[in-house]
Order: C-alpha cells, then structure tokens, then sequence
C-alpha cells in the first residue's frame, strides 16, 4: 500500500513489531538460520524508514527474547554479535535521520558488557533526537519485566494498598513508552510470545504471512491502513453502539 492511500490523521503514534520468521525464510532457500537474521535487517531499517516517512513517533521491535538463549549456541553467538554491528554500522545513520534509540530488557550476566557499551553509546549519542524513537527489546520478556517491576516496588517501600496501575508503570523498563497502538507479527504465527503483555492491553494486533525479510515499509502501511478501519473503543461503547 501507498502511503498517500493513508489517512495522516490517524497514524498510531506507537507500532511494536514482533520480527518473527528469520530462521524459516533462510531453511526454505536452502540457507542457514543466520542468513535470514542479515536478510532481516534489511526488512528492519525499511520499516524504520517507512514510520518515518508515516511519522509514527515510537517503533520498538522484539530483537531478542530472555528464551531466545535456549536456541543453538552458534546462533545465540551470532545474533549477540550481528545486533553489535548493528549499532556500530546504523547508528550514525539513525543519529543523522533524527532517531532516538533506545533499549529494554535486562541486563543480566548473559549479556556481554560490551554489548552493553555499544547500547549506552548508540542511547548515548542520539538522546535527544525526537523524530522517531526505535526502541529495540533485547533479552526482554514480558513477565520478566512484570516481575522486576513488582521487585523495584517491593524494594521502595510502597505499601500494598497504595500501589496501583499507574505505580507498576512507572516501574517498568522505560516508562516513557507509551503503550503500542497497533503490534504487527511476521510469518504467519498468531501469538504475543512473551512480548509487552502489560503495555498491549488495549493495543490492535495485526498478523501476516509474510516473513520478516520479506516486510516492508508497504507492508508496514498494509498494517497500519487496517489499523485505521477499526473501532478502538478500549472496553467502553462506540457512540450509538
């Protein structure tokens, strides 16, 4: 779909991208998992420059999950390495297009110190750009995120009865991140898989068949143009409903 085919009134403020389907795409043409995870950056920087071109204010894709390290420990090496080069090859580009970027998960002992440098530098250098914020989820999951927000309560002080919505929010990993409007997910799956599950509540759930490397910034638009048919009432009544 056409960006102009959009209505520019309502382009959701924040999309979360669930890049699944790497490992199938590169198997299906006879290659090896890690190929399809090269092919995938280039489907990731295309959707980046699609919400700009939209302009979607927030982008936070699912880049590595806290069960992602059950995987083989040649792939888990490799995806450790090639979201290093990642930083190292993009930043500059992303810093220079406007781009805030971020990060969210834990950093726990599996995550190589220098892979934590690399994200301080990249969150470092482009802090105050506004135009796009691209969050990337790495060693993240959901529950645990829930879990180390009730832990940081815990650890406060907070009483019981006084903690509520609002309290857990402001505990979590960035609590900047407004909550998703619309969540796309690649390759045919029709699951959350462990990814954002307090701050998608309300959010629209858009799923394809096509794999990660094959998306694109049309496909993007694709999603986003569903996302502007639907009725986002957020559990009240639409009017006259």
């Amino acid at each position: 779909m056409r960006l102009d085919a959009l209505d520019p009134s309502g382009i959701p403020t924040h999309i979360a991208c669930v890049m699944d389907g790497n490992g199938r795409w590169a198997q299906a043409r006879g290659l090896p998992r890690t190929e399809g995870h090269r092919a995938g950056e280039e489907a990731l920087f295309d959707v980046v420059e699609g919400c700009l071109e939209a302009g979607v204010e927030w982008l936070t894709v699912y880049a590595f999950s806290t069960e992602n390290w059950r995987r083989p420990r040649e792939e888990v090496k490799f995806l450790i390495d090639f979201n290093e080069e990642i930083l190292l090859g993009r930043r500059d580009e992303l810093h220079e297009r406007g781009v805030r970027i971020r990060f969210v998960g834990r950093r726990d002992w599996r995550v190589p110190k220098r892979l934590i440098r690399r994200m301080d530098e990249a969150s470092e250098l482009t802090r105050r750009n506004r135009k796009l914020t691209f969050t990337i989820a790495f060693n993240y999951g959901g529950r645990a995120e829930i879990v180390d927000a009730v832990r940081a309560i815990a650890a406060s002080g907070v009483k019981p009865e006084k903690i509520s919505e609002k309290t857990i929010a402001k505990h979590l990993y960035d609590p900047e991140i407004p909550d998703p409007d619309l969540v796309v997910r690649t390759s045919g799956e029709y699951r959350i898989s462990n990814f954002l599950l307090w701050e998608l509540a309300y959010s629209e759930l858009y799923f394809t068949d096509l794999p990660w490397p094959d998306f694109r910034r049309e496909d993007l638009f694709d999603a986003i143009h569903h996302y502007q048919e639907r009725d986002r009432r957020f559990g009240g009544v639409a009017p006259g409903g």
